[in-house]
């Protein structure tokens, strides 16, 4: 089982069914991305574009490697 930490969740990299693009949060003081799992919908917030944009490209290149 493929496992990945972000934000304070461990997410089953299996389950990931998509990954939204980064957008500002409705706040419009955050910048956000969503993953959506089998069975739920995860909102990871940031403080900034290149935080949200950092742990996106990572989390996607975590996809990748599990799919090996």
């Amino acid at each position: 089982m493929q496992l990945y930490d972000i934000k304070g969740f461990t997410l089953v990299l299996n389950k990931v069914v998509f990954i939204s693009a980064v957008f500002v949060a409705e706040n419009q003081k955050s910048s956000q991305f969503n993953v959506k799992m089998i069975d739920d919908l995860l909102q990871f917030k940031f403080p900034n574009h290149a935080e949200a944009v950092l742990a996106r490209g990572l989390l996607v290149k975590a996809l990748k490697e599990a799919q090996v």
